[in-house]
């Protein structure tokens, strides 16, 4: 079985499309994975929320998922109108409660689907409680916990780790049995490719970081 670690902000493009890409993938190839999401926060609290509705130089980077992200059947907004771009420490605390119940596959999935394909803000909680909810989560524990804080010091060291142990720049950023790989097309044929012959692209394509996307 492969260990795949992927690391990721639910408000990044090329993330969703690579997540779906490699799920994909790994039906075609018959593999087996164990696929641990670790988070990112491209904006932390500590920083001004992030305009990308008017950010021209980055829609045009947004490109080059356009046809990837079809073929894959995702109708995504690139980028989607919620303005400006939403923190996602509390989505990440929704992750791990989901993560508790054996829901974080699923939670993950309609998270970034909610922001990219129905233009939500996943910086609400009325909008993470109906994801919870939809996840087949008791929506009022879901509540609680996040108004709690239950999540919030294990988000906290999660983004710490891969921030200053793991030294993530951009996302997504994959590794695959402890290996980093990088993905440059985003489709599913480069994903079954890197997973059969074990390499990685040539160069790595676009990305989402801290100071942009690039």
């Amino acid at each position: 079985m492969l260990d795949i670690l992927f690391v990721t902000d639910f408000v990044c493009p090329y993330c969703l499309v690579a997540k779906v890409a490699l799920e994909d993938a790994l039906k075609e190839t018959g593999m087996e994975a164990q696929i641990k999401i670790q988070p990112f926060e491209l904006t932390p609290e500590s920083r001004p929320r992030v305009d990308v509705c008017h950010d021209e130089e980055r829609k045009k980077r947004y490109r080059i998922l356009v046809e990837p992200a079809k073929a894959l059947g995702l109708d995504m907004k690139l980028p989607p109108a919620v303005c400006p771009r939403p923190y996602t420490r509390l989505a990440f605390e929704g992750m791990y409660f989901a993560q508790e119940k054996g829901c974080e596959e699923r939670y993950s999935d309609l998270a970034y689907r909610a922001y990219f394909e129905k233009e939500e803000n996943i910086e609400e909680m009325d909008v993470l409680c109906r994801i919870a909810k939809e996840a087949g989560l008791d929506a009022d524990a879901f509540q609680q916990a996040l108004s709690e804080g239950t999540y919030t010091e294990r988000v906290q060291e999660a983004v710490a780790y891969s921030r200053d142990v793991l030294k993530i720049s951009g996302v997504p950023s994959i590794y695959l049995n402890g290996e980093r790989i990088s993905v440059e097309s985003y489709t599913k044929e480069e994903m079954v490719r890197i997973l059969l012959e074990g390499q990685a692209a040539a160069s790595a394509g676009m990305c989402c970081g801290i100071d942009g996307c690039g």
